[in-house]
């Protein structure tokens, strides 16, 4: 599992960047025009924490050979990455506000991320 989420953190840090500086740039007129440029910063900053607390979930279990609670981490934080930015990520790009809905959901996945790596660190 730990190779999984290693590949799963690069594509992911690859991606936090690409879509960073698209953002930045290429989006940016299209962003502010609509008032979603904070929006979209906010799913890159959100995707670029939980892509590095990936890496460390799959740093964690290839040295201490845990899985259980790790995993779930692992599998909670890139759960919240797809919910919670890819969710702004569209919002900000479509204007659809009903896609704000599916932000939360995202958000809980990444609260649960911590609540796992909290427990498995006290095990």
């Amino acid at each position: 599992m730990a190779k999984l989420f290693f590949i799963l953190g690069s594509i992911n840090g690859f991606l936090f960047v690409a879509l960073g500086a698209f953002g930045a740039h290429a989006l940016k007129p299209r962003l502010e025009a609509g008032g979603y440029l904070e929006t979209y910063q906010t799913a890159v900053q959100y995707q670029m924490v939980h892509t590095l607390a990936i890496i460390a979930v799959a740093i964690l279990i290839h040295y201490s050979g845990a899985t259980g609670l790790l995993n779930g981490a692992g599998w909670a934080f890139f759960i919240g990455i797809v919910l919670f930015s890819g969710s702004l990520y569209a919002l900000s790009i479509t204007g659809i506000s009903v896609l704000g809905a599916i932000t939360p959901i995202g958000g809980v996945a990444f609260l649960a991320g911590w609540a796992m790596l909290l427990m498995a660190a006290i095990k």
